[in-house]
Parts: structure tokens; C-alpha cells; sequence
């Protein structure tokens, strides 16, 4: 039979959009592999981690009929990529191998059977269907993921916090020396509902989404969350644990404040962090009125000093921080302005966008 036939970039797009997912060693060699399901014309694959599942639906020629199987997901992809993206490709099923066609090449490979591919238990009962457009979770995901912890022992760090409740959708993440808050409106009215990501489904949810207007549709589950977006569903286990309380991070009382030009507080920050050192990222800044200071300098002693014009009338402060969090932040925001509030050299501070509430950056001062 054969399974399809396409053209080799109507193929890999579709291959690719599910093997995100998959692992290069696993315990269990078939989550190296891609389910391949044929209902009639409609193709369907499906990649699992056994935490994370990816299925999409696709029409991409080939004989009309039922068949399914496993085959290794990167050697498709990667030989596939070998070929040019206009040229014709089939995939044939032969005994217990499945067969590659393309111009004069063709490659034999090995599959294993699809009763055996475990799928991932959906949840029983998802809580109420919300959507969003798809370039606004994206935008989202791009605000605060770069706050996510990486491996800490605090698992519920390891990932990304979402609120759903009333007309509004907030993600939250910390690693417990910066928090970051992005939020964006909802067009209906939700239950309250709150789950943890893993790092791992942000980061594929941030590689899957467009910057379309599509829609993404939501659901969650006590243990489970599930989107929908395009051909694409996507159904991932959810972070077990109680995430911190964020509202009592962000700071309310900060009499300080100054206004500035992101992107020369940033060149800025990326000029004095050159004379940092790999294992003390720590930049000074001086703030004093109508002037910010950044300075740094390493064990070679080595000294960078850089000055910024500013608008500012309150208490000179001498502030330290990790300039790699301030750079994140900043790298992460698209707008003109930054707003940032002090209390004093001792207290975090609160990056913020002038005229909006919709995002909040608490990054933790530094002793230098």
C-alpha cells in the first residue's frame, strides 16, 4: 500500500510539527518512533514521551484504506531533509518494513507495530473550552519563559504557571531569583483555573504556535492539560505542586521609578556585561538624577563603565544585579519604554511597561 505521496516539503513540515517530542535514546526504543495511522485519506501521526502526546491530521496522497504502523521519526526526517523540497516522495508499506521513495533514491526501514506504541491515557473530564489567538499565547510564552527554573529540585519551578479566571489568562514563571508575569485578555469569561507546564511542552508550545491569528483552544483537566490548534492537538501532563504565591513577590511600594529607552538600557547592559566573568555576572547600577550608571568589572582588573541620560528626580541608588537576568528581560520585550521601580540597594526591583499592567519582571538585587 502506499501510505503517501507528496512532495518532500508537504511531508517534513507535517513529520516535523510532531517529532519535537521525540527523544534520541529512550528506555523504550518505539518512543523513537512516529504512529502512522491511514483512515481512508486522512493520515494521521502521532509522537508520545509518555508525559507530552503530539497528533496532527494531514491529506497527503497515497492509496485509499486503513493502515497503521511505527517507524523511526528522526531517520525519516533526516533523510527526507537530504532531498530537494519540490521533489515527489513515497512511502510504501512492504511486509514489516516501510519503503522510501524519492527520484532514484530509495530506503528501506525498519518499523514496529502500532498495537504496541503506547498513546497517552487522556483525562477523563476537562474543565471548560477557552481559546485564544495563537500569536498571543506565543507572545505570552515569549514574555516569561525565559524565567523558568532548569532542573531544580523545587519541580514546580520547572515550568510555567497558568491562571485562567474571569476575562483573563496570566503565566507565571520564577527560578526563585526573578519572576516574570505576562497576562492578555480572554474573549469569554472562565471558571477560575490554575495548572503548571512543564518546561518541556513551553518550550514545544513556543516552537508549534504562529504568529497567525488563528485560534488555540485550551482545556484543562486536574492532571492534564489539552490544545487545539490548526491540525495540531496537543496533549501534555501537567506539573504536580503548589506554585509560589506570586502576588506577594511583586512589589507594590516602590516610591522610585524612572523611565527609559529600552533598547540603549539594553546595548547598554550588553557593552558592561563583556567584562563580566562566567561565574560572576554581577553589573553595579548607579542611579542618581538625570543619570544611570552601569559598571562592572572581573578578577583580571578589568573595568567597564557606561552612562545613560535619564529623566529621574528621586533617591540616588546603588543597586547590584546578575546582568544576564536584566539582558533576558529586556531581549524578551518588544516596546520602546521600560519602566523600572526601586525602593532602595536592597530591595528587588520591578521592571514594568509604562502605560500597561500586562507585564511584570521582579529581578532580585545582587551583593558586589
Amino acid at each position: 500500500m502506499i501510505v503517501l505521496k507528496a512532495t518532500q516539503d508537504k511531508v517534513l513540515a507535517v513529520l516535523q510539527s510532531v517529532a519535537g517530542i521525540v527523544e534520541r535514546r529512550h528506555t523504550l526504543p518505539i518512543l523513537a518512533n512516529v504512529l502512522i495511522r491511514k483512515t481512508g485519506n486522512a493520515l494521521q501521526l502521532t509522537t508520545s514521551d509518555l508525559e507530552v502526546q503530539i497528533r496532527t491530521t494531514a491529506e497527503l496522497g497515497g492509496d485509499t484504506g486503513d493502515f497503521t504502523t511505527t517507524v523511526n521519526a528522526r531517520k525519516i526526517i533526516d533523510v527526507l531533509r537530504t532531498m530537494p523540497s519540490d521533489q515527489t516522495v513515497s512511502l510504501e508499506s512492504s511486509q514489516d518494513k516501510l519503503l522510501l521513495k524519492g527520484g532514484k533514491s530509495r530506503f528501506t526501514l525498519q518499523t514496529l507495530p502500532a498495537a504496541d506504541f503506547p498513546l497517552v491515557q487522556e483525562a477523563a473530564s476537562f474543565g471548560p473550552a477557552f481559546s485564544v489567538p495563537q500569536k498571543t499565547l506565543k507572545h505570552l510564552l515569549g514574555q516569561v519563559a525565559f524565567a523558568m527554573a532548569v532542573q531544580d529540585i523545587r519541580y514546580y519551578l520547572n515550568g510555567i504557571l497558568f491562571v485562567a479566571e474571569g476575562k483573563q489568562l496570566s503565566l507565571v514563571a520564577t527560578d526563585g531569583h526573578r519572576l516574570a508575569f505576562a497576562s492578555a485578555e480572554l474573549d469569554v469569561e472562565v471558571p477560575k483555573q490554575e495548572v503548571i507546564l512543564p518546561r518541556k511542552t513551553v518550550i514545544e508550545l513556543q516552537r508549534l504556535l504562529s504568529d497567525t491569528d488563528g485560534a488555540l483552544e485550551m482545556r484543562f483537566a486536574s492532571n492534564q492539560a489539552k490544545f487545539s490548534f490548526g491540525a495540531l492537538e496537543f496533549v501534555t501532563k501537567l506539573v504536580e505542586g503548589k506554585f509560589p504565591d506570586y502576588n506577594r513577590v511583586i512589589p507594590r511600594n516602590h516610591h522610585n521609578s524612572v523611565t527609559l529607552g529600552r533598547a540603549p538600557l539594553l546595548a547598554s547592559l550588553q557593552r558592561t556585561a563583556i567584562m563580566t566573568s562566567d561565574k560572576f555576572k554581577g553589573v553595579r547600577l548607579n542611579i542618581e538624577p538625570g543619570q544611570l550608571r552601569v559598571a562592572s568589572n572581573n578578577a583580571e582588573q578589568e573595568e567597564a563603565v557606561d552612562e545613560l541620560d535619564i529623566d529621574y528626580g528621586g533617591d540616588a541608588i546603588e543597586i547590584g544585579f546578575n546582568v544576564t537576568y536584566l539582558i533576558d528581560a529586556l531581549a524578551s520585550m518588544d516596546q520602546e519604554m521600560v519602566r523600572i521601580l526601586l525602593a532602595d540597594g536592597n530591595s528587588s526591583a520591578l521592571l514594568m511597561l509604562p502605560d500597561s499592567e500586562s507585564f511584570k519582571y521582579v529581578v532580585m538585587p545582587m551583593r558586589i
